[in-house]
């Protein structure tokens, strides 16, 4: 499934402090915590905790906060579908690092274990 430039832009806008309370909530309502939600963050664009907390405080977009990430060597290796579209099959970049966060942050809430969400 291709996407369109339309949600190609729409990602690229979306302000990244107005999706993270709802990736807190996806994972806490499945018995996950924040922590390892911040490790699976750190793991997929090398941000710490107080990396993260000024990316959320500055209002960034998701255009900004994969463009300041130092993706892991190994995302590549996240594949499957999420939000209806295969992963290896988006050709944006951008969007494909969006769909990188939602499919392990889906994993997480899914109950994975941490070395398999962080590909180890």
């Amino acid at each position: 499934m291709k996407t369109t430039p339309e949600h190609d832009q729409r990602i690229a806008k979306m302000i990244f402090a107005s999706v993270y309370p709802h990736y807190i909530k996806k994972v806490e309502t499945k018995g996950r915590t924040i922590e390892e939600l911040h490790q699976v963050i750190e793991w997929l664009t090398g941000f710490d905790n107080q990396k993260l907390q000024e990316l959320i405080d500055e209002k960034v977009t998701f255009e900004t906060f994969f463009k300041k990430a130092k993706l892991n060597p190994n995302a590549h290796l996240i594949t499957g579908t999420i939000c209806g579209y295969k992963i290896e099959e988006i050709e944006t970049p951008l969007t494909k690092q969006a769909r990188y966060l939602d499919k392990l942050i889906d994993e997480l809430a899914k109950g994975k274990k941490m070395e398999k969400i962080l590909r180890q």
